[in-house]
């Protein structure tokens, strides 16, 4: 293909379709880098990956990492997860919201950009996929009403922490059920908080999974639970362990549903190696 044949499909595919602002679909992938790569996979993702796989694609508009210490990985819960095995799995995470409407465009370039990393030797093959998923944002509420930083805003805004909340539902009937419950009752009553504590989180975004396509890279598994299963981010004004009993030791999902994981994270600081030396 000619350059003059490649620039005219930017300009075409640019002028149609939808492009707004809203975070209609995330990208939510929580890996654990092998026991002794923890300083070469830190370097290789922020230096490389996290560019080249993700925000130099189109449509993927915003993006963050995270990290859990060791100290963080072990407030999580339930001992037994559905999402990590074990429950301290998983120290890294990185979100990315992508433009809504413009999900299946951007599965197409990041299936064919990363096919074309891992032929040119830029995957870092000493990691292991936790919980990597694409999802489709279903609802987000806030501590604040219309005051404050909306959910487009939430990766590039300078919270202090993330807690991950993973719920399946007790059945695919009963996931809409759960969401109006958490969407209407229980995440309002969340970050009112309890007395004259007010929640340390601003706002929850809440996604459902989609089913990665058939032509992914070999090393990330199939979604589970994609008819069952809710995701739900937690962005805090404050690191997750100042109030962690008062307000994410006791997260249920009631009789709807199954808590999963909650998984506290506080954000890298990208281009160092800070909390690397922390993760064991």
């Amino acid at each position: 293909m000619s350059e003059d044949t490649r620039s005219g499909l930017y300009a075409e595919l640019a002028a149609v379709g939808p492009y707004g602002v809203r975070p209609g679909h995330a990208l939510i992938t929580m890996v654990e880098p092998r026991p002794g790569h923890e300083y070469a996979y830190n370097r290789w993702y922020e230096d490389d990956h996290y560019y080249a796989g993700a925000m130099a694609m189109p449509w993927m508009f915003a993006g963050r990492r995270w990290v859990a210490t060791r100290d963080l990985q072990l407030l999580r819960y339930p001992e037994k997860s559905a999402v990590a095995r074990p429950v301290t799995a998983g120290c890294y995470i990185s979100t990315y919201w992508i433009t809504e409407g413009r999900y299946d465009d951007h599965m197409r370039w990041t299936v064919g950009i990363n096919k074309r990393l891992n032929r040119d030797g830029r995957v870092h093959r000493a990691r292991t996929h936790v919980f990597t998923a694409f999802q489709d944002h279903v609802a987000t509420v806030y501590r604040d009403g219309a005051a404050g930083p909306r959910d487009y805003h939430a990766l590039d805004h300078p919270y202090a922490g993330l807690v991950v909340e993973v719920i399946d539902a007790e059945s695919p009937e009963r996931r809409a059920e759960l969401l109006e419950w958490l969407r209407s009752r229980e995440l309002p009553k969340r970050l009112a908080g309890k007395g004259d504590a007010v929640s340390p989180a601003a706002m929850v975004t809440v996604f459902r999974p989609t089913p990665l396509p058939l032509d992914r890279m070999t090393y990330v598994k199939q979604v589970e639970g994609v008819d069952t299963r809710l995701t739900l981010l937690w962005f805090l004004e404050q690191d997750p362990r100042d109030g962690w009993e008062e307000h994410f030791a006791g997260l249920d999902a009631g009789e709807l549903g199954r808590i999963e994981l909650v998984a506290p994270f506080i954000p890298t600081v990208p281009g160092t190696d800070r909390y690397v030396d922390e993760l064991r």
